[in-house]
């Protein structure tokens, strides 16, 4: 099992590029970052872990693509991943370029976890009706997938649409590992098996249930049963935990870091050395 880390690094944490020396160094296989543009005040919609105050780190998160370059520049193995990009709140003409740029740079190394948020306020500073977040995310994707294409390609949805363009780099592969965030359902995994490379789930909760059923729909939708990922992500780890992930047929997990100092940072990849 490849063993991943996530983290929110902030202005106050340990910084990219050690994070990134060290995280390959010591043999992990991957980094994902979560993405928050801001944090209104004005908060009304309740926080994923409850009605209680929202963590510090939130509000004050780096810009990940910003982070993940420079921790792409440190490193010639680790993976590099979104966990997740809200993807209804970017220009998708813009963030195909950054994403496209990202990759190539990279070496092909590039993840793309995707999501439709769950802050409302933050999402209608970005001009976005809540309603609409999920089909902008999706036609978001589709004209990403446009600007990629060898040769020019025009995209037209009913919210998003670009001109057959030039568009250069193009990403390693013809597109980075695109993997679905959200809560499990039909919907959700009939998306995933349509548009995506996998899931990326967090924590791990349902998924002995959750996996047979996206499994099941990812085949009838004719898609090869070998090339579905499913990635849960904020495992706080134990050897059992792990040991029943892989029954289920995982093959990479991103284990939650602390949003902490370096110091406390690198205390808990050494706890976590022995999962490698």
């Amino acid at each position: 099992m490849r063993i991943s880390t996530t983290i929110f690094l902030t202005d106050e944490t340990i910084t990219p590029v050690r994070l990134a020396r060290e995280l390959e160094s010591r043999g992990f296989a991957g980094l994902y970052l979560p993405e928050h543009s801001h944090i209104p005040v004005e908060r009304l919609t309740p926080a994923p872990m409850g009605d209680g105050e929202l963590p510090r780190e939130y509000g004050r998160l780096l810009d990940p693509f910003v982070a993940l370059a420079q921790a792409a520049a440190v490193t010639d193995r680790l993976t590099l991943g979104t966990g997740v990009t809200l993807l209804a709140q970017h220009d998708p003409v813009d963030l195909a370029k950054r994403i496209a740029t990202l990759d190539h740079l990279s070496g092909g190394r590039l993840t793309l976890g995707i999501g439709y948020g769950w802050n409302r306020e933050e999402a209608e500073d970005h001009g976005v009706a809540w309603s609409t977040r999920r089909a902008l995310a999706h036609e978001g994707l589709d004209l990403m997938r446009a600007l990629w294409a060898p040769e020019p390609t025009a995209y037209e949805g009913e919210f998003r649409s670009v001109r057959a363009s030039w568009a250069y780099p193009k990403p390693v592969r013809g597109a980075p590992r695109i993997l679905l965030g959200g809560a499990a359902g039909p919907k959700l995994f009939a998306r995933i098996a349509s548009g995506a490379d996998g899931w990326y789930p967090i924590g791990g909760t349902g998924l002995t249930e959750a996996i047979p059923l996206l499994r099941a729909v990812w085949e009838e939708a004719g898609r090869d049963p070998a090339a579905l990922h499913v990635v849960p992500s904020a495992v706080l780890p134990t050897p059992g935990k792990l040991a029943h992930y892989a029954d289920l047929g995982i093959g990479e997990v991103a284990l939650q870091l602390p949003p902490g100092g370096e110091a406390e940072v690198l205390r808990a990849l050494d706890e976590y050395a022995r999962y490698l």
